[in-house]
């Protein structure tokens, strides 16, 4: 049992430990055994502080390349965000774009109809007064105050007055 705790303990320890010192054959060898095997412990506790922060190193690492994905797959999907939002508003522009068109067209024929309608009814009510004004004299169409009280002019035929201005310079 001994031997056991012996063998698990300081087997490997003391056994390089003596075969340096069989090697190297110091003058005095006990305490060249003991300075080695301080040595040796510390180079184990050294040996063990950097397995663990190399094991902490690689932990850190995987983690900060596991951060940096999730990084990149947020800014994949707030690229995707932003593109969806530009969509929606480029489709909204073009809708309200559309709906003024549509609004203005809507405008413009109903314009276009009241224009018609307009001169239809100007015309009928110009040709109904002409109708009704024609044997009437310009006062009397006239609304205006101090506008001239004129009799009514028969216009002559002018034809008729060239033939019979012909007439007269012939006989002299």
């Amino acid at each position: 049992m001994e031997s056991a705790y012996l063998q698990k303990h300081l087997g490997a320890c003391l056994t390089q430990g003596l075969a340096e010192v069989a090697r190297i054959r110091p003058v005095d060898p006990i305490e060249y055994l003991a300075l080695w095997l301080y040595k040796y412990k510390e180079n184990v506790t050294m040996e063990k502080l950097r397995e663990k922060e190399m094991a902490d190193l690689e932990r850190d690492r995987e983690l900060a390349l596991m951060e940096q994905e999730m990084m990149e797959r947020l800014r994949a999907e707030e690229l995707v965000f932003q593109q969806q939002q530009l969509e929606l508003e480029m489709q909204e522009k073009e809708r309200q774009r559309l709906e003024e068109l549509q609004r203005a067209q809507e405008l413009l024929e109903k314009m276009r109809m009241n224009m018609e309608n307009t001169a239809t009814s100007e015309d009928t009510s110009y040709l109904d007064n002409a109708a009704a004004d024609s044997g009437k004299t310009l006062a009397e169409i006239s609304d205006r105050y101090g506008a001239p009280k004129l009799s009514r002019v028969e216009e002559v035929d002018e034809s008729i007055l060239s033939d019979v201005a012909l007439n007269i310079d012939q006989d002299l």
